[in-house]
């Protein structure tokens, strides 16, 4: 297999463990059957690689693949009186194979384990110098939540963070057509007989799973380029992009602009920044708890996403982005839709106005995230 050879050839340049990542649209698609045959495929050319953690849902294809595969033993811990089982990292850290295996990566570890996060073990493997073979749906990605919520209808609450795939030293998309997947499913290779029209009815139709495929083909060619524009030396120098997220203590428009500014940040593998300026109404003692607990979480997933976070306390809001404009060399500043007519408010706001003005003295960019 000339991925697996391309694999190896990455795993020897240097120590810190390198990882490789099989996203896909949906689960049934095959990525976990694509790992054990590359597993099978390393053991021939007498690579140590093991299985630190491996979900097959019982599906018999990919359960037949384990054979002759070495596992390291799950670790169990109680928890509300029940045994739960989860990846053992210190036991694959001990046990220190060339490669291990890692199945689902957003996977949220029960409480009482070291990390929060499977991805955050998986970091914990990598830093110990082993290589990581993992996987991981595209509807899982942090900053494309909300698009998939409305696609499917369902909200997925274990995300990874977009960095762990700009880490990522090799990216594989496994690929089906929309009919390639249903006949799956309808012949009983993805779920049992009595899910399979539950299913149909819901996350697997047609028109939901075209556009999961090309969200997954969309951001698979964007890490590709990434990877590219990082790697190959360019004859142009391009300009240097910085984006500033602009936020307020409104929690949707603030998730929005975060999430967007995020994603062109990833495009243009660039450095940004997450400014909240906050007013004197704006204390602690004057907006309610909620708005304070959606704020602070905002700023999290900010931090999660890889911005650098901001926080000012002052009543000139125009000049406190202004000045961080220039002392952060910014080229882009990322805001919120306004809540009523963009005409208005520029007629009317001399803050925006003055914003503008600004802006148009700088070779920066102001852009509107809806």
């Amino acid at each position: 297999m000339e991925d697996v050879r391309n694999f190896l050839n990455l795993v020897k340049k240097n120590r810190r463990g390198k990882l490789k990542i099989y996203i896909g649209m949906s689960a049934g698609v095959g990525k976990t059957y694509r790992m054990l045959q590359e597993a099978h495929a390393l053991l021939k050319s007498d690579i140590d690689i093991r299985i630190g953690y491996i979900e097959t849902h019982f599906r018999e294809e990919t359960h037949n693949l384990l054979e002759g595969v070495p596992i390291i033993p799950r670790k169990k811990i109680f928890y509300k009186g029940k045994e739960v089982e989860e990846m053992d990292v210190q036991g694959i850290i001990n046990a220190h194979p060339e490669i291990v295996i890692v199945d689902e990566l957003a996977h949220t570890n029960a409480e009482g384990s070291k990390n929060e996060k499977r991805w955050q073990d998986v970091f914990d493997i990598l830093a110990a110098g082993i290589n990581v073979i993992s996987a991981v749906n595209i509807q899982h990605l942090e900053s494309i939540n909300e698009e998939i919520e409305e696609i499917t209808g369902i909200q997925v609450t274990e995300r990874i963070p977009d960095k762990i795939l700009e880490l990522a030293d090799e990216i594989v998309n496994i690929d089906l057509t929309a009919d390639e997947l249903l006949t799956r499913l309808k012949e009983g290779k993805i779920y049992k007989e009595n899910k399979i029209e539950q299913a149909l009815n819901n996350f697997f139709k047609p028109e939901k799973i075209l556009q999961l495929r090309e969200m997954a083909l969309k951001e698979v060619a964007h890490q590709v380029e990434r990877k590219v524009n990082k790697e190959v030396p360019k004859q142009i120098k391009l300009r240097n992009e910085r984006f500033l997220a602009c936020i307020s203590s409104n929690p949707d428009t603030a998730k929005v602009v975060i999430r967007k500014t995020a994603r062109l940040a990833s495009y243009y593998h660039s450095h940004w920044i997450v400014l909240y300026v906050q007013s004197s109404n704006e204390y602690a003692d004057r907006i309610k708890l909620d708005k304070q607990r959606h704020l602070i979480n905002n700023l999290k997933l900010a931090t999660e996403l890889g911005a650098e976070v901001i926080k000012i306390k002052n009543d000139a809001i125009t000049q406190t982005i202004i000045n961080m404009v220039e002392e952060k060399e910014i080229t882009t500043i990322c805001i919120g839709k306004p809540h009523f007519n963009l005409f208005q408010l520029i007629l009317s706001t001399s803050v925006f106005n003055q914003l503008l003005k600004a802006m148009a003295k700088r070779d920066t960019d102001l852009v509107i995230l809806s």
